[in-house]
């Protein structure tokens, strides 16, 4: 699929990075809005495998599959790609990964929501929020319809948790700094690399169909 011409970090520019620097990796894939994106962006050879829990929706199953991948294939690099609500379900493996010297890059694609029932709300249900966003407070205000200057911080900070593991951090915020990223977490070999990439959380998975719907309903541009 040909990569579109958004501006600014996007998924399809983190993923042309991968498929352009890592021609013999492991890619595993968490569950949510990077799965599809994944899904149509990287690029598959014979020398490339990409482990995912398919249609299943299993959220928490990249981390681990990923500690397995780079168990049984110490040579080659594993490259686990998951959301920020995804990661957050078996984070705690990392004191696995570091423990056993683990390289493993972590790319978290981070727009503050859990992002693919968000895009149902927002695509199918007026924009009805509930129960997605990250950043949300109880003293925030009850019909909240996205991002605003009165957003409070992102929790947790996962550079600082990659690091209080043992782990290194990154934090992308444009796309000029994507290769680079990889680069400094490819020099690192004896322990994982997160990427935390702040992508818009209005980035959508398209083209998409609505469920019950047949492919002549497809969304392809919001």
């Amino acid at each position: 699929m040909e990569h579109s011409e958004a501006t600014g970090l996007t998924p399809q520019k983190i993923i042309q990075q991968i498929n352009s620097l890592f021609a013999e990796a492991i890619i595993v894939t968490d569950v949510g809005q990077h799965q599809m994106w994944s899904a149509q962006y990287i690029h598959m050879s014979d020398q490339k495998k990409w482990l995912i829990s398919g249609g299943l929706g299993t959220m928490g199953y990249g981390f681990p599959a990923a500690i397995g991948a780079q168990l049984g294939n110490k040579d080659r690099q594993v490259i686990c790609i998951s959301g920020d609500g995804g990661i957050q379900m078996n984070i705690q493996e990392m004191a696995t990964a570091v423990a056993y010297e683990l390289p493993i890059i972590i790319c978290i694609f981070n727009n503050s929501y859990l992002g693919m029932v968000r895009q149902w709300q927002q695509l199918f249900y007026d924009k009805r929020y509930a129960s997605t966003c990250i950043r949300k407070r109880k003293s925030c205000q009850l019909q909240c319809k996205g991002p605003n200057p009165n957003c409070p911080e992102y929790s947790p900070d996962f550079i600082k948790l990659a690091e209080s593991y043992g782990a290194a951090g990154i934090r992308v915020r444009r796309s000029e700094d994507i290769k680079a990223a990889f680069d400094q977490a490819k020099e690192n070999k004896k322990a994982p690399t997160i990427i935390e990439f702040i992508i818009d959380s209005e980035e959508l998975v398209l083209p998409m169909v609505k469920g019950g719907q047949s492919l002549e309903d497809m969304i392809l541009e919001c």
